[in-house]
């Protein structure tokens, strides 16, 4: 059976849309996939999805998605770094990435930002598939 993941941080709109292209990527045999936020936001960041095209991932049907969107209870529970108070969803595991948010920075700041995601969620799946977590 496959696990549940979330990823959340504040908008929705950019690092939490990211992780879960590249879970969806990476893991899909062994992940059910979310992100979402605990606030509303009107766009996923345009440069975010474009960042991640570069990469091969498409993001074009990605959109905003707040808490309620998602299951009430998930397998692992990864905050971005919210900068906030992190929300909670009822899990069996969780985790903070700490990632500085590149929005309104230049292309280069969401192309390391990527980057960065993809190996967490590498090592994410890694530790699901050895019972690690």
């Amino acid at each position: 059976m496959k696990k549940k993941v979330a990823f959340v941080c504040v908008h929705n709109s950019c690092r939490s849309q990211m992780a879960e292209g590249w879970a969806k990527k990476l893991g899909s045999d062994i992940l059910e996939v979310y992100s979402a936020g605990t606030e509303n936001y009107h766009e996923v960041k345009p440069l975010a999805v474009k960042v991640m095209e570069e990469a091969g991932v498409d993001m074009s049907s990605h959109y905003p998605k707040l808490l309620s969107d998602i299951p009430e209870e998930v397998d692992y529970l990864i905050t971005m770094g919210c900068n906030v108070v992190c929300p909670y969803v009822p899990c069996k595991h969780s985790e903070d990435w700490g990632l500085e948010d590149p929005s309104g920075g230049p292309i280069e700041n969401y192309r390391i930002t990527r980057d960065l995601i993809k190996e967490k969620v590498e090592y994410l799946i890694k530790r699901v598939k050895n019972n690690e977590i």
